[in-house]
């Protein structure tokens, strides 16, 4: 693409794959590449802070996933007719990249590091989401900023009883999964997947195949850091070296704050545990008072560095905080029809995390528009998820959906989809929305229990009930120690969050979330084991206690939809000049009536019967003169010869004077008027498809 780059390839399922690095590409940049797979080309640029950031105890990572519409030879349909904030499917894969490099970084790296990636060109066979994991990987590996990669990434498809390696479009249609995987050559560090019921070994299995791929990915990365990558910087201390006295405060900080801090994590109960551990801070704080004010990030990393020691060393003992075993849920609670006006809801409990799941059914036209490098451009099931402050008992005000809600709510969209009737088993727009009410942990895989709930409680004749349960990790010299269900605390000290979703025939949705190297296939393997009988258990002995199977009857709130499918070239005939025939039908039956390009109708209405009228009146509509047929007509025009009659809505044939009646007719005018309805047989089509029509054969 640059003239003055050098260029690295290699075949990727049948298609190449070109990696370009060079002075052209990160002339400002701390590492940049260009990737172009197929047609489709991303650029990367990765950017790092000169210093540390001062305050802070995380690592301040950001990607960005810059989606352009020209990369898929669209104009944006905004009124500025220029690209806004990031759609969705670029947040989505913002945080897929995210999520396979993030965990590579130093511990102690404070310095603001920004993944950009660019959409230049997009191929439908080859997905942009995969480039974007491979540029990154290689624009980082190159660069000066500490890192531990490198990583790749495919796609995973199934189809026939076959893996498919980074799926085309074509194959993607068929495929019964989509999943994306990202690893280094030894481990697997994030999965994202969406499966039609898909059994947990074929699902290790194509990870593995998967992963073959990746590891010839990331040798070829690792030739580009071989001739042009940047000898990296160091990573700074978090704080200015201790001096001896500080040595020995920090070692009797350990001393007496190391009991205090071990009474208060020992409590079941969140919120008690939580007012424990303020108050033994406090206390410890109080205690090295005068060395406080001077060392306070020193102090709260070590108080923070113990609290996690302690969770950690006693998960890999076998003891939880909660007082559970390792394969022990928390207290499940599930309800149904909590909300009188909603279609449909559920509320789904797992210890103190509780879910309220509402459905709503709407008209096709309330499908959600989208526009992005897809072809699809909308979409009938919807889910939306909402994590409120309150829910975790602070006082932040509300800001719309950050990127978590907006991918925990795709999870769990992801999750539900392969369970979903089809537009012609049931003509609704489907949306759900899942409020967390409080949160201790696992709230993605809360809502999707409360939302199978929800889809029940209002009639939504789904294929299976689906249910989502996480495990946690503990990396130790021993060996590992996973464990089943993590809650908040679990998750924040832990090493893993692996969220699994199926029904009991197989897994709907993955997500993996890690802060190791990576997992081994063992560890997978056992995962998706424990994740299985978990979600079996929780289907039968608590959902489907509270609904067996999804109710027979829609809610009385909901509109009742029939479809009628007519040649799409009548549709003009149903809308009529000016819309005028539509808006009628509308006003006459008192339904509402959408009309798709293919010819199918929706007609909805609170009484089914007004629904099925309207349907008949269509019908009428677009029916077709059949000679020889009686019709009841209306004399819509007079004139010398005879009158024209209008048989069918917008069809009028000519009644000649001579066919009025057996006995001889004057004027016209002497027996029929504009307006007048009357009984009339088509005998003729002539030629050019005018209509015949006879009074006196019809009687």
């Amino acid at each position: 693409m640059f003239s003055a780059t050098q260029k690295f390839d290699l075949q990727l399922a049948d298609r190449q794959l070109t990696i370009e690095v060079g002075k052209e590409v990160d002339r400002f940049s701390n590492g940049a590449c260009i990737v172009s797979y197929g047609e489709t080309i991303v650029m990367v640029n990765v950017v790092a802070a000169k210093k540390p950031k001062e305050g802070i105890n995380f690592f301040p990572l950001s990607v960005d996933f810059e989606e352009r519409l020209y990369a898929v030879g669209k104009i944006p349909g905004s009124f500025f007719k220029r690209e806004g904030k990031p759609l969705e499917s670029a947040i989505l894969a913002s945080r897929l990249i995210d999520r396979g490099i993030r965990p590579l970084f130093p511990h102690r790296l404070r310095n603001e590091v920004a993944v950009t990636v660019t959409v230049l060109s997009v191929d439908p066979d080859c997905s942009p989401e995969v480039a974007g994991i491979i540029g990154s990987s290689a624009a980082l590996a190159a660069s000066d900023i500490p890192w531990g990669g490198p990583i790749a990434g495919v796609t995973l498809g199934y189809a026939n009883g076959k893996v498919i390696i980074n799926p085309t479009q074509q194959q993607r249609e068929t495929s019964k999964m989509m999943t994306t995987i990202s690893g280094s050559a030894e481990k697997i560090v994030m999965i994202e997947s969406g499966a039609y019921e898909i059994t947990e070994k074929v699902m290790l299995e194509a990870i593995k195949e998967g992963h073959r791929e990746i590891k010839r990915i990331v040798s070829l990365i690792n030739q580009i850091v071989e001739k042009v990558g940047k000898k990296k910087f160091p990573v700074p201390a978090l704080c200015a070296a201790a001096t001896e006295e500080m040595k020995n405060t920090l070692k009797n900080l350990r001393a007496h704050a190391e009991p205090l801090l071990k009474a208060a994590l020992d409590e079941p109960d969140k919120l008690i545990r939580d007012r424990n551990v303020d108050a033994a801070q406090e206390a410890i704080k109080e205690q090295f008072d005068s060395c406080y004010e001077t060392h306070a990030p020193l102090i709260d990393e070590c108080l923070y560095c113990l609290q996690k020691e302690i969770v950690r060393s006693w998960l890999i003992e076998g003891k939880r905080v909660d007082g559970r075993s390792q394969e022990e849920m928390r207290p499940l609670a599930a309800a149904v029809s909590l909300l009188p006006r909603a279609h449909g809801s559920g509320l789904f409990s797992r210890g103190r995390t509780q879910i309220l799941t509402a459905a709503t059914l709407g008209m096709a036209r309330e499908a959600q528009v989208l526009d992005g490098f897809d072809d699809e451009d909308s979409k009938k099931y919807i889910h939306h998820y909402n994590f409120p402050s309150y829910s975790v008992g602070e006082t932040r005000p509300g800001r719309g959906p950050g990127r978590r809600e907006i991918g925990h709510g795709a999870l769990a969209e992801k999750a539900l989809l392969p369970v979903i009737p089809s537009i012609e088993e049931f003509p609704y727009t489907i949306r759900l929305v899942s409020e967390i009410l409080s949160s201790n942990g696992s709230t993605s895989q809360g809502a999707i229990c409360g939302s199978t709930l929800a889809l029940m409680d209002a009639g939504v004749p789904i294929k299976s009930p689906v249910a989502g349960i996480s495990c946690g990790l503990i990396s130790h010299p021993e060996g590992r120690t996973i464990f089943l269900d993590i809650q908040g605390i679990e998750d924040f000290f832990g090493d893993m969050d692996f969220k699994v979703a199926g029904t009991k025939e197989g897994i709907t949705a993955i997500q993996l979330d890690i802060k190791t190297d990576g997992l081994s296939y063992d560890i997978i393997e056992e995962v998706l084991e424990k994740t299985k009988e978990a979600r079996c258990k929780i289907l039968d002995e608590v959902m489907l206690l509270a609904i067996p199977e999804a109710r027979s009857e829609l809610s009385k709130y909901v509109p009742r939809i029939q479809i009628i499918r007519i040649d799409p070239s009548k549709i003009r005939e149903i809308i009529g000049p000016g819309g005028r025939v539509v808006q009628k039908l509308t006003a006459d039956f008192d339904v509402t009536i959408d009309i798709e390009e293919d010819g199918t109708i929706f007609v909805a209405s609170l009484d089914a019967e007004n629904a099925k009228k309207a349907i008949k009146q269509i019908e009428f509509i677009v029916q077709e003169p059949e000679i020889g047929q009686i019709y009841n007509g209306r004399v819509v025009k007079l004139m010398p010869f005879g009158a024209f009659v209008e048989i069918l809505p917008g069809k009028d044939g000519l009644l000649h004077i001579s066919r009025f009646s057996r006995e001889r007719v004057e004027k016209i005018e002497d027996v029929t008027r504009v307006g007048e309805e009357i009984r009339v047989k088509l005998i003729a089509i002539d030629e050019q498809g005018k209509l015949v029509l006879s009074k006196k054969d019809a009687t």
